[in-house]
């Protein structure tokens, strides 16, 4: 019976090559056989093959989707040619402010490519700072939502000269290096990581991580551009001196666990960008039709990203020309897409794509994309608009210096309440629906807030606060300029990220 199962696998694996090499561009399938001549030279010869362990970091982007369609290409063509292939971990990325498109797309990608059953394939994501199987049908933990919910809160409460995009390119790329410094260690490590990124991209990442490490003292004794577990350990302490920041948490210093360097003195980096990228529009369009791929109109200012969710961002902006600007919703949508459209044209982008991406957002059609912005932070975060108006005001901080404004434009029946709402904050006794109202109002428990009552924003310590370094960046890492409280983002800076 086992031999009749591994005959149908078999079968079933042809096939699926089959069908990816008649869907793969000419150019890839010319590079079909040099990527698969790097890895077995990375093997140390076809008779090693067999032991070689792969990680690759899937984000959902297109180019990525495409990389790990030319990986499971070569793959399948070592198994069909020898008694071996390699072993190929797979770390994705799963946060809340993913759309559904872009989760659509990591799931058909799986399933298009056979990976599930196949057990030379590990499917890995990071759940409340846990890995787990991929299973596209089990929601994110409880604690994950909060966690990702108090992390987003407190960035916009704390960075209130531009909390529509605190962080959010940072948080990111720190969530993808925890990811993949648990994955690479999982069930007894890997011997290299596998990147698509191309090359500028890889320099701009290490030299962002090594100035972000540099300022924050944690630059260790082994290079960290000689080998990549010493940059994803720098990254993982950067990331929890990141979130105890923001929590207000004195700073613990956590032992991560030591790399086994006994036989292994650098983990290896190979890198197929030049080997799989392709930039024939048709063909891309045609592999992504095989792959189940759905292009995410919304995700324009992110497009390599599929951890992307403009439509919050765009959201947040229109909220606050409508409360802080005192001006329209519409305004700062406005203002949002003027700075879409330099990015787009940035990019190289056809006027026939910038149409079809900024069409979106026609006035009238504006109150259906608010109430899907509204409807994806309530199921992503657990959030409403009242949450995220009073993130914008950042009514907290400074021992509630904006508190009365704050009410004022938003919750004038509150006025009243202002005495007991300092002593809430300051942990006096105060009436419980006035507590609970803080809460419900915030989003974030009591504890949380009367930490922000106590702290001061970020403004004006962007040298030495390490929330500020890591804000000023975009999507791509290239700097921001980052206006006042009462100023709009400047003309032609970048869109952040989720």
């Amino acid at each position: 019976m086992g031999s009749i199962h591994d005959q149908a696998m078999q079968y079933v694996y042809q096939q699926v090559l089959q069908r990816l090499l008649e869907h793969l561009s000419q150019a890839q399938k010319a590079s079909l056989q040099l990527l698969i001549q790097r890895l077995l030279v990375a093997a140390g010869g076809i008779e090693h093959i067999k032991g070689l362990r792969l990680m690759f970091v899937f984000d959902a982007s297109q180019p990525c989707a495409q990389a790990l369609a030319c990986l499971r290409a070569a793959q399948l063509s070592i198994a069909a040619r020898s008694p071996g292939t390699f072993q190929l971990r797979i770390a994705t990325a799963w946060q809340a402010g993913m759309s559904t498109t872009a989760r659509a797309n990591i799931d058909s990608s799986f399933s298009r490519l056979f990976m599930h059953d196949d057990p030379r394939i590990d499917l890995l994501v990071l759940d409340d700072g846990h890995l787990l199987p991929y299973d596209s049908r089990r929601p994110r933990s409880s604690e994950q939502q909060q966690a990702e919910r108090q992390e987003w809160l407190l960035c916009g409460h704390l960075s209130e000269e531009a909390p529509l995009m605190a962080n959010f390119a940072s948080h990111g790329y720190l969530h993808l290096a925890e990811l993949a410094r648990q994955a690479l260690r999982w069930k007894g490590g890997v011997d290299a990581i596998v990147s698509a990124e191309p090359l500028v991209d890889r320099k701009r990442y290490l030299a962002w991580s090594r100035r972000s490490l540099r300022n924050a003292d944690l630059l260790g004794v082994r290079p960290i551009h000689s080998c990549a577990t010493s940059l994803l350990d720098g990254m993982g302490e950067l990331r929890l001196r990141y979130l105890n920041f923001l929590l207000g948490e004195e700073q613990v210093n956590v032992e991560l666990p030591e790399s086994d360097t006994s036989y292994r003195p650098a983990l290896r980096f190979i890198t197929i960008d030049d080997l799989v990228a392709d930039h024939d529009l048709a063909q891309g369009e045609r592999l992504g039709r095989f792959l189940g791929y759905s292009v995410d109109e919304q995700a324009f200012s992110c497009g390599r990203s599929g951890a992307a969710n403009p439509l919050l961002l765009a959201h947040l902006q229109g909220l606050r020309a409508e409360f802080i600007g005192n001006t329209r919703y519409r305004d700062g949508i406005e203002s949002y897409l003027q700075q879409t459209r330099h990015l787009l044209q940035r990019k190289g982008v056809t006027p026939a794509q910038q149409a079809r991406v900024l069409n979106h957002w026609q006035p009238g059609e504006l109150d259906e994309r608010r109430a899907q912005a509204n409807d994806f932070a309530q199921r992503a975060y657990g959030l409403g608009e009242a949450q995220l108006v009073c993130q914008l005001f950042s009514p907290f901080v400074r021992q509630g210096l904006q508190l009365e404004a704050f009410l004022r434009r938003c919750h004038p029946g509150m006025l009243v309440a202002v005495p007991y709402l300092h002593k809430a904050l300051r942990g006096q006794p105060a009436p419980e629906p006035v507590v609970q109202w803080l809460v419900d109002t915030s989003g974030l428990p009591l504890v949380m807030l009367q930490k922000l009552y106590d702290r001061e924003p970020l403004a004006g310590r962007l040298a030495d606060c390490l929330l500020s370094s890591l804000q000023v960046r975009g999507a791509d890492l290239r700097h921001l300029n980052v206006g006042t409280a009462n100023d709009t983002l400047k003309r032609g800076e970048q869109v952040g990220r989720y």
